[in-house]
């Protein structure tokens, strides 16, 4: 296949390009998942597995994309997932990532581990009109004063919300990285977590295990939440909840909003898709705070899917990075822009004229 731009037209295409581009040891990192990937894949497919309702003869003029979130006004609702690392892809990194969301008006969560200061981030987009939500994205780390001090950064740089991911306290089994020996190379360290404090080494005794009477001792709980959010102005939003009890404790601790994620299949396999997840999230929540949805975002279809299913949002990650790897900031502008006008064409051809009329698109077949 020639990288003529006429033979980039799907976000697949676009990945079999960044698949050339990148090292196998890097692309092991961005593209691969836990254990045997069957989550990884089944994120992907559970969206190919619902089917539409098309309407036809509706009056569209008028028509759009544009969503509510968090009091802020979105020209449509797809944000660009926090990645660690971008500068692997492409040395633009999280710079070429920011731009790119800014001018297509897509919502931008950074990652803490970023490899670019929040900071520099910030400073690039945070005065464009038409920006999407710009929010940081963290770990709950032992250090807490380190922590309070990384909110009062994002505060101060311009970030208008913290999305704390919950449902990463260890690694998941990697095996496709493992093979590959990946590990971060010379000059590449998360930037925005220099200086912070690693928790005292425990001496294990015998029979002791070093992940549940040491690391998973620092593994924070609900009341770290409620912590959280004692020490900042921003809304807190909670990434990682994928079961209907999460989301109702998560209200119960003044989330702002949640966000069903899988961590894109890279935790614990096995776990449903996330378009499987999201509408018992969805209903439990019961329109109190903003459910936003990840994982296997491929077409402009699964979009309108996921906000059929209640989703507000949608966010957006391993497609990003490889329009990253292929372009910099073009090539994650060109990602983001395929993204909205399949959205547009879908509504279009279902006669969903605005986003708050998606529920009426699902094809449900009549019971017997």
């Amino acid at each position: 296949m020639k990288d003529a731009p006429g033979n980039l037209a799907t976000l697949a295409d676009l990945e079999a390009l960044a698949s050339r581009k990148l090292n196998a040891a890097t692309l092991a990192y961005f593209n691969g998942g836990a254990a045997d990937e069957i989550t990884l894949r089944d994120n992907i497919a559970a969206w190919q597995r619902l089917k539409l309702s098309a309407r036809v003869l509706r009056p569209m003029g008028g028509g759009h994309t544009r969503v509510s979130l968090l009091g802020h006004t979105l020209a449509h609702p797809i944000l660009v997932a926090p990645m660690a690392h971008q500068r692997l892809a492409h040395p633009q990194g999280e710079r070429g990532t920011a731009l790119a969301a800014a001018a297509q008006g897509a919502g931008l969560v950074l990652s803490a581990q970023s490899s670019t200061l929040l900071e520099d981030v910030s400073r690039l987009v945070r005065d464009e009109a038409d920006r999407g939500p710009l929010w940081l994205q963290l770990y709950l780390q032992h250090d807490r004063t380190f922590i309070r001090e990384l909110a009062q950064r994002a505060e101060a740089a311009g970030y208008e919300a913290l999305v704390l991911t919950v449902d990463a306290p260890v690694s998941g089994v990697r095996d496709r990285e493992r093979r590959t020996g990946f590990t971060l190379p010379p000059g590449f360290s998360p930037v925005n977590l220099a200086g912070r404090e690693l928790p005292p080494p425990v001496a294990l005794q015998p029979g002791q295990s070093a992940l549940f009477d040491d690391l998973l001792t620092h593994a924070p709980t609900w009341d770290d939440v409620a912590w959280l959010r004692s020490i900042t102005r921003l809304p807190v939003l909670l990434k990682g909840i994928t079961h209907p009890a999460d989301a109702l404790l998560a209200l119960e601790h003044g989330a702002a909003g949640v966000i069903v994620s899988n961590h894109g299949g890279r935790t614990l396999d096995t776990l449903p898709a996330t378009a499987e997840l999201l509408p018992p999230v969805v209903q439990a929540v019961d329109g109190r705070i903003p459910v936003l949805v990840d994982g296997g975002i491929r077409r402009g279809t699964d979009v309108l899917k996921a906000m059929a299913l209640g989703a507000s949002a949608v966010l957006v990650g391993r497609p990003v990075i490889h329009g990253l790897a292929n372009a910099g900031a073009q090539g994650v502008a060109h990602v983001l822009r395929l993204l909205r006008d399949e959205l547009e064409i879908a509504m279009a051809l279902c006669g969903c004229r605005q986003l708050n009329e998606a529920a009426s698109v699902l094809h449900r077949p009549p019971t017997t």
